[in-house]
């Protein structure tokens, strides 16, 4: 798996690079604003796993082993689309960091500090360039020379999770209006899915797939192996947004609990608990501020009642019934076993 993973990261990092380029060129950003041109080139070459161009580039070269003319350029349409739902998540979570480096609406905070007695904000800012990005994303994947019905078949995939996301992430902030004991298991997972598993993993092999002419069957079979997938590793960040290393995962422990995230362990802790823990974890999740304290506490009563372990349970069974719905694929055999390699690698297991 290695050679495969590194040939594709090493060719997306260096079509990113260039695409930067070649968008400053086609729409004068640079000339148009100086500011917006370096904040989106700043944001978009940081380091990342680039999950979701590598699992584009692995759907279509699973079905059509001759890579066509600008493939790899489109392939960055899912990391833009990802860059941009950052912008705009950040704003929403309020948070400082993103990759180790301060996000959008900070560096545009920063930017503003010059200025006094404004009617806007960095947030406002981060607003327009999370749209400009959207825009570059559907720009990059129009650049593949392919079939014009695989290309727009694969198109409507994009959108479709664009749209998905965005539900995802309203449902999510709706749920935290409700009080923790009407959330079911159900809900919580409708989430991952559509803000997660579905534009991380389903669709970027999906979409990849079809534009390289796979069956709409096996297609299916990859989004569906995708949910799965997503869906272990949104547990498996739950898990690390409570109790990871902050400077590896690139954000406060805080974060999830300040937002009053139903996640998978605050669900199970809850259901399994006494009335008194039950009451615990009400109060710190109504909290308008959450401390170090509050955490310190939620860990102990995720750990006490079992929620950890169910949590890797769930991630272990999730995986299993992804790798069965790999088996069977026509996927050309080197990708079946990339796919297989990679999922265990970016879960850890």
């Amino acid at each position: 798996m290695a050679p495969m993973l590194s040939k594709l990261k090493n060719r997306v990092e260096k079509e990113l690079k260039s695409f930067i380029t070649h968008i400053d060129k086609t729409y004068a950003l640079k000339k148009t604003s100086p500011l917006l041109f370096d904040a989106i080139k700043d944001f978009v070459l940081r380091k990342g796993k680039r999950i979701r161009p590598i699992l584009f580039l692995v759907g279509y070269l699973g079905f059509k082993k001759k890579e066509t003319e600008n493939l790899y350029t489109s392939a960055l349409s899912i990391e833009l689309l990802h860059d941009f739902m950052l912008v705009h998540d950040d704003i929403i979570d309020k948070s400082d960091t993103r990759r180790g480096e301060p996000s959008m609406h900070k560096m545009m905070d920063s930017y503003l500090a010059r200025y006094k007695d404004l009617k806007f904000n960095g947030q406002d800012l981060s607003i327009v360039i999370g749209d400009v990005m959207y825009a570059m994303a559907i720009h990059a994947f129009l650049s593949v020379k392919e079939e014009p019905k695989r290309k727009e078949k694969s198109l409507r995939k994009l959108i479709e999770a664009a749209v998905h996301t965005g539900c995802g992430e309203l449902i999510e902030l709706l749920s935290g209006l409700k009080d923790i004991k009407n959330i079911t298991k159900d809900d919580i997972y409708k989430i991952y899915d559509l803000k997660t598993a579905s534009y991380t993993f389903s669709t970027p092999l999906a979409a990849g797939a079809v534009l390289g002419g796979a069956k709409d069957s096996e297609a299916k079979r990859l989004f569906d192996f995708g949910i799965y997938l997503g869906r272990a590793f949104q547990v498996k960040d739950d898990i690390l947004g409570m109790f990871g290393d902050e400077k590896k995962i690139g954000k406060s422990c805080l974060t999830d609990l300040q937002e009053a995230k139903k996640t998978i362990l605050v669900w199970y802790a809850y259901k399994e608990s006494s009335e008194e823990i039950k009451s615990i974890i009400r109060n710190i999740m109504d909290k308008e501020e959450v401390d170090r304290n509050d955490l310190d506490k939620i860990r102990k009563i995720v750990i006490d009642c079992g929620a950890l372990d169910y949590a890797k349970k769930e991630i272990a069974g999730f995986i299993k019934k992804a790798q069965n719905l790999l088996r069977p694929s026509s996927i050309n055999k080197p990708y079946k076993d990339f796919l297989k390699s990679y999922s265990e690698e970016i879960l850890g297991v």
